[in-house]
């Protein structure tokens, strides 16, 4: 459930969010990210495990934010500085609950849209004891049980990098479709600008010939 502490370092507010786990299980989140502010999340790990964090600044003001993991213990793992996107992985984790922050300090003014995901991955398949009590020797006479688990390995691995990379495209998208957003309003907006400078231009030419033209002074005969 989420978490509110207060910062010693900045006197700031953070939001702390503990990320729930279980074996193989990725995590995804979007969140707001306030300007001027720092928010972090903790994501529980048993030792020897590996734990990778993908992020991507979907929106705000030049789509770009700071990161920083910061392992149980106290060490700074990686270190982002205004950067748009980042990939991190630890391997292998100590027990505890690892920190990552996401810094918008440096912008007073506009808030960032920030997209991460926490991959938690045990290093074995979880499935291995159940495929040994289905199998027995009478029924798999033929079939060697190691090839069979080293394919279905292989498949979820396979399986898990095309969701991941799915995943991250939708963020890319997510991105992609909120600059377009942005560039269609500027650019609808300063081409209103031009068009009534056209026509301001345009009517103050008109104004300018007719009072050239209109001779006021009266013949008298």
């Amino acid at each position: 459930m989420p978490r509110h502490a207060l910062l010693t370092r900045g006197e700031r507010y953070m939001c702390l969010l503990t990320l729930g786990w279980r074996q193989n299980q990725d995590t995804e989140f979007t969140f707001l990210l306030p300007a001027g502010s720092t928010e972090c999340f903790y994501q529980t790990t048993v030792k020897n495990w590996s734990i990778g964090v993908e992020y991507q600044v979907i929106a705000g003001a030049g789509l770009d934010v700071g990161f920083t993991l910061i392992s149980p213990s106290g060490y700074r793992l990686a270190s982002d500085f205004r950067r748009s996107d980042g990939t991190h992985t630890v391997h292998p984790t100590e027990d505890g609950d690892y920190r990552l922050c996401f810094d918008n300090s440096f912008s007073k003014r506009s808030e960032k849209m920030v997209f991460f995901e926490v991959i938690i991955d045990s290093g074995n398949d979880g499935g291995h004891e159940e495929w040994a009590d289905v199998a027995t020797p009478e029924s798999m006479v033929d079939y060697k049980l190691e090839d069979i688990r080293a394919s279905m390995d292989s498949v979820h691995r396979h399986l898990e990098r095309s969701r991941q990379a799915l995943v991250m495209l939708r963020a890319f998208e997510t991105r992609d479709r909120y600059l377009l957003e942005d560039n269609l309003w500027r650019v609808s907006f300063w081409s209103c600008i031009n068009l009534l400078v056209m026509l301001a231009v345009a009517a103050t030419q008109i104004y300018t010939l007719r009072r050239l033209f209109d001779d006021k002074k009266r013949v008298c005969t």
